[in-house]
């Protein structure tokens, strides 16, 4: 059996190895345009901001520790054409002086192409001196224009816009963040929870521009600064994290359907064509609240995804489920996460919802070393818990995993409630953060049913 896999990235190279995990004998191809493999994009910030000592840490493995596993990987690769009545496809070395190309059949084809940065079409984007953030190579021109910068405007304030601009304030620069939209991270956090978040990264310094976009970069050859309606700011640097786009162009040549938001793939992660799955950010996927299309640009759901992938192409049936989204990120010492919607994202699908929030400690008030700890609970009409957000800093993961497991068995505030959860002063209040949210969830519904 010949399986070809294009992109190198947490899909890819997870579904090559789940693959050989149940199949000693397949041949197994990866090609990817990367001249790296095997590392997390998520992590480039943390090297900028020196958590990281050098970008080669973050790099897990090297194709010649695939190879030993009988995994071919070619780098510095594109694939051009595909064809599914030929069960083909077309690649040229990018590095080659070559224009030839090489030709690859396949029995099984994984599409793991990833997203693109997005770039909004503004003047000036061509500028040098305007980065977007994929790979490591990315990270390595962003860190030596940085080091002779001394002003940085991070467009779009998502996790990985404001982990850029930790990083880069670290440092030494002079870091303003600006967003389109009303505040920071709209996709995982509501307005309350955001602010939290907003008014730390100001205390470290960092500048955030709200419900502005910018209208053009100005500067000859180099960024020189950035326009908006009624101000102009001066810069050396602008970092575009403004999201990624899926990279559908391969699977719509192969015929596959595309959906609302990207490939289009059955809980077996197949696509409409039958010896084609597509995993990671490429795909759509379905939210577990609402049923609906959606999008998971997580390494967490493509390495999930992969392995569906894998054993469905090796005969062993299994689906993947719909997703909750589940997330978390560290800025400097605070912790926040989110899992399942928003309490926006809940009415924008016509839910009819009430929060439950509390402001509490992650240990015993009288405990050295007790820090804040903010809880938001988004529930339906009925109690039923589909959303949750946390920030505090420290054990926010394990928090939101907590709620994500509530979440996916359905548990209702009442229920939670009543849950018993473990206690000890070192780590945890008697009565913990998450039951504190779950009960004012309980009383603000008992108060909208009168």
């Amino acid at each position: 059996m010949k399986i070809v896999i294009i992109g190198g990235g947490a899909g890819g190279l997870s579904t090559a190895s789940n693959i050989r995990k149940l199949d000693k004998e397949a041949k197994i191809t990866v090609i990817t345009r990367d001249e790296n493999i095997a590392y997390s994009p998520c992590a480039i910030p943390y090297v900028l901001s020196g958590q990281v000592d050098q970008f080669q840490d973050i790099i897990m493995h090297q194709p010649e520790d695939y190879l030993e596993r009988d995994i071919k990987i070619i780098t510095r690769a594109e694939v051009f054409e595909v064809s599914n009545t030929e069960n083909t496809l077309k690649y040229r070395l990018l590095e080659s002086d070559s224009d030839s190309s090489q030709e690859l059949d396949y029995d099984y084809l994984v599409i793991a192409t990833g997203g693109a940065p997005f770039t909004p079409p503004i003047e000036g984007t061509g500028l040098e001196g305007v980065f977007k953030i994929r790979t490591i190579g990315d990270g390595e021109t962003i860190k030596k224009w940085a080091k002779r910068s001394q002003k940085v405007v991070v467009v779009g304030a998502g996790l990985i816009g404001l982990e850029m601009a930790y990083g880069l304030k670290k440092m030494g620069l002079d870091v303003t963040v600006n967003e389109m939209l009303p505040q920071i991270v709209p996709r995982s956090l509501d307005p309350s929870m955001a602010r939290i978040v907003q008014k730390y990264l100001e205390s470290l310094g960092i500048k955030v521009i709200l419900g502005r976009a910018m209208e053009k970069i100005t500067g000859q050859t180099q960024v020189e600064g950035v326009v908006y309606e009624d101000e102009v700011l001066s810069a050396n640097m602008i970092i575009m994290a403004t999201g990624v786009r899926p990279e559908t162009k391969l699977a719509k040549m192969a015929g596959c359907e595309l959906g609302r938001w990207a490939v289009k793939v059955n809980e077996q992660m197949q696509t409409s064509v039958p010896n084609i799955y597509a995993v990671g950010d490429c795909v759509e996927v379905t939210d577990a609240i609402t049923g609906q299309p959606t999008q998971s640009p997580l390494g967490s759901t493509a390495v999930r995804q992969a392995k569906i992938a894998a054993r469905n192409i090796v005969g062993k049936t299994s689906n993947f489920k719909p997703v909750l989204n589940a997330m978390v990120s560290k800025i400097g010492e605070l912790e926040f996460g989110s899992v399942g919607l928003t309490e926006s994202t809940a009415v924008h699908n016509g839910l009819e919802v009430i929060c439950g929030k509390s402001r509490a400690l992650t240990k015993a008030r009288y405990y050295p070393g007790a820090k804040r700890i903010d809880v938001l609970m988004v529930c339906d009409l009925k109690g039923r818990i589909v959303g949750c957000q946390i920030i505090a800093k420290e054990r926010v993961a394990e928090r939101v995993d907590t709620m994500a497991l509530a979440i996916a068995k359905n548990v209702t505030c009442q229920e939670l409630a009543s849950t018993e959860f473990s206690y000890a002063p070192p780590v945890s209040m008697v009565i913990d953060p998450i039951i504190l949210a779950a009960e004012n969830a309980c009383e603000k519904l008992k108060n909208s049913q009168h």
